[in-house]
């Protein structure tokens, strides 16, 4: 998808660097006069009042109000009462993702068809010289429109050139009419295996709507982003990023493109954000890294750890695998993305080459399925693998067990839970949603938690995201007393969900994520403390300063 903004890309890198150079780097450091919350080397919360940073932005010691400070520093900030903690992780999201998303059309804002349409016109007519319309967000399900919205409801307000529009969660696409003969979709077209092409009523014609695997007939058509855009698109990002308070993340598909855009930044100084990433495939896990990961480069601000594999499709999109219909769609189970004997085969290639798997699994049938893989294989691949399961949302209770065996991670969206929860008991129904969004089931089962965003598809701030892990409740205080209220994990646990946890889902622990001796001074100041605040005082946390290496890449003043 070339998008039409590479004349500005040059300016887009600057601020992060300009902010990186408003403090000292290569210096030693106290931060002091703090009040300082972090996760201490036992795994429990500690408070304190000063950081000593030598001069590899790592921390050297953690000071309480009467610890003796040192002498002689090269520099010394007064935190002046304000609170720091560490910097958050996020540990699913897609960096270029969400980049692309701060150039193209956002739909997430939209209550209705027409509200979107309104807006899709508007922009097509404030950018007439894209030759493509792109963009994400749209939701049928928020809209209340009871149906997938259409190609000839795209064609009313855009008429002139091709429009492809990603549905919110990334596993659906809508085009008009013109992107479908760009295309050469027709009714006679072959939908790859793994995918959905919605028809209209009464035919064997696309109606616009291209689910999951699906949305290749359609993407293999846009012009693809030249390096200019895709640098622009990572700056966006990562701006983005460090203004919420996000200091390191795990990208969930990662293309030898984004790798090759990750690259360029670290080579030329303004790569900031420590990216854990997770290959798009095994292909491209090979091409990137060969047969091991990678080291961790740019003084830990990159690594290949391992691969991401599609199991199944999205709930919204009624593409998650389920072991029943759907309760709202009789007949329909969903859609598996690869076959058990595919599915095994990706894993051993991996864990041959000591690559950690993040297996995408949605639905009840795709999390047995991936949790029986996992069972399987990891007799013969003993140690520590940290085997993850990605989203992991609707589980069948007998299931639920077998995440308390080989390390397994459940990496979860606590905002899922939150945006998806009426749509998600449409889809279900009142049995199957006991295994839903199991937080606390899973740890009680000996599994172990890492929290994100899945950003684009959600806000990456971490503090709504923390907020509704521990009270099972939207941004309104809905429903009262929580959803499914057994679940919640505690405010501690949701904390160390977006740092320490995250850190040691992504095997970055003892590099940063928790604020201990050794590791990298990453740090946030906010305007509350999270461990204290109101559920949705919480929810409205300002990030005043990100810090990460002992350098400052954001200040919420400038």
């Amino acid at each position: 998808m070339r998008i039409a903004f590479q004349a500005v890309a040059t300016a887009a890198l600057l601020p992060a660097t300009l902010l990186a150079a408003a403090s000292p780097a290569l210096a030693d450091q106290l931060i002091e006069n703090v009040e300082g919350l972090r996760i201490d080397e036992n795994g429990e919360i500690d408070r304190f009042n000063a950081l000593w940073i030598d001069d590899d932005g790592r921390i050297r010691q953690v000071l309480d109000r009467e610890d003796r400070r040192p002498r002689e520093v090269d520099y010394q900030l007064d935190g002046k009462g304000r609170i720091l903690i560490p910097g958050m992780i996020d540990a699913h999201l897609h960096v270029m993702g969400l980049g692309v998303a701060q150039l193209t059309l956002d739909l997430s804002d939209t209550d209705s068809l027409e509200e979107a349409l309104a807006k899709i016109g508007e922009f097509a007519a404030e950018n007439p010289a894209r030759p493509w319309i792109l963009g994400r967000g749209w939701n049928q399900e928020k809209w209340g429109l009871g149906r997938f919205p259409t190609a000839e409801e795209l064609d009313r307000v855009v008429s002139d050139r091709p429009v492809y529009l990603a549905r919110v969660d990334g596993h659906a696409g809508w085009a008009n009419s013109l992107a479908m003969q760009a295309a050469g979709v027709t009714a006679t077209s072959d939908v790859p295996a793994g995918g959905r092409m919605e028809r209209v009523d009464g035919s064997r014609r696309p109606s616009g709507v291209f689910v999951d695997a699906a949305e290749t007939l359609i993407t293999r058509a846009i012009p693809a982003p030249r390096p200019a855009e895709r640098d622009l698109a990572f700056a966006e990002a990562q701006k983005l990023l460090h203004s919420v308070g996000i200091t390191a993340a795990a990208d969930m598909g990662t293309t030898i493109e984004d790798w090759q855009t990750f690259r360029r930044a670290g080579d030329r100084g303004s790569l900031t954000l420590r990216i854990m990433s997770y290959a798009a495939g095994a292909d491209a896990m090979e091409l990137i890294a060969g047969a091991r990961p990678t080291p961790w480069l740019y003084e830990d601000r990159l690594r290949l750890n391992g691969v991401k594999l599609y199991l199944d499709g999205a709930l919204g999109s009624r593409g998650a695998w389920l072991k029943q219909p759907y309760a709202d769609d009789p007949g329909n189970t969903g859609l598996p993305l690869l076959q058990p004997a595919e599915l095994r085969n990706i894993i051993v290639r991996a864990a041959t080459g000591q690559f950690q798997p993040a297996i995408h699994a949605i639905g009840t049938a795709a999390n047995a399925e991936a949790l029986s893989a996992i069972h399987e294989i990891a007799e013969n691949y003993p140690g520590d693998r940290r085997w993850r399961i990605e989203h992991a949302q609707i589980v069948d209770p007998a299931d639920l067990p077998l995440f308390g065996e080989y390390g397994i991670i459940a990496s979860m969206q606590p905002v899922h839970q939150t945006s998806d929860r009426t749509m998600a008991e449409a889809r279900l129904g009142p049995e199957r949603i006991r295994g839903a969004y199991a937080w606390k089931s899973i740890l009680e089962a000996g599994g172990r938690l890492a929290f994100g965003s899945d950003a684009p598809v959600e806000s990456p701030n971490p503090f709504p995201g923390m907020a509704a892990a521990f009270t099972r409740t939207d941004a309104a205080g809905e429903p009262f007393g929580g959803w499914q209220p057994e679940q919640r994990v505690t405010r501690e646990q949701a904390f160390a969900g977006f740092t320490a946890d995250a850190a040691y889902a992504g095997f970055a622990e003892g590099r940063f994520g928790r604020l201990v001796p050794g590791e990298r001074a990453d740090f946030v100041f906010v305007d509350r403390d999270p461990l204290l605040a109101e559920p949705a005082e919480l929810r409205e946390t300002k990030v005043l300063e990100t810090w990460i290496g002992g350098v400052r890449v954001y200040d919420a003043a400038d």
